[in-house]
């Protein structure tokens, strides 16, 4: 059997391996500029991300507002979050402040800390509520 058989792959015949050398080279930069690219595309999309959890962090009515943002100078920091992100957030409230609204109800103040109940006085009782806990009282005697 000669020529071609069935189920074997074809090559071409090279002619010049360093135009092969070339163009392998050639295609190995286009395709590391495009993954470079798409690096860069998915950190600016990251940052956007992460401005935009901020932004609803600061109280900003309108995400438009982030925008006026040049992410350009916006970077990421170990974790994935944006370095500086709660005080750019400051600086674009001090600047805008039509962009936000009132205080957020997510914010990262703390609850007050619980108190334990304390009882009721009787100067602070109605007659009716001041019998109730008399009764209250005698009855646990």
């Amino acid at each position: 059997m000669s020529g071609i058989e069935a189920g074997e792959p074809t090559h071409e015949v090279v002619s010049d391996p360093a135009e092969e050398m070339a163009a392998l080279r050639a295609r190995a930069s286009e395709l590391e500029r495009q993954l470079q690219e798409r690096a860069s595309e998915a950190e600016a999309r990251i940052v956007r991300s992460e401005l935009k959890s901020e932004a609803v962090r600061a109280g900003m009515v309108d995400l438009d507002g982030l925008k006026l943002i040049d992410i350009a100078h916006v970077k990421l920091d170990e974790h994935g979050n944006v370095a500086g992100g709660a005080s750019l957030m400051a600086k674009l409230r001090r600047d805008k402040p039509w962009l936000f609204a009132g205080t957020s109800s997510s914010s990262v103040a703390s609850a007050p800390p619980s108190q334990p109940a304390r009882p009721r006085l009787a100067t602070e009782m109605s007659l009716e509520e001041w019998r109730a806990a008399r009764s209250e009282l005698l009855r646990r005697r």
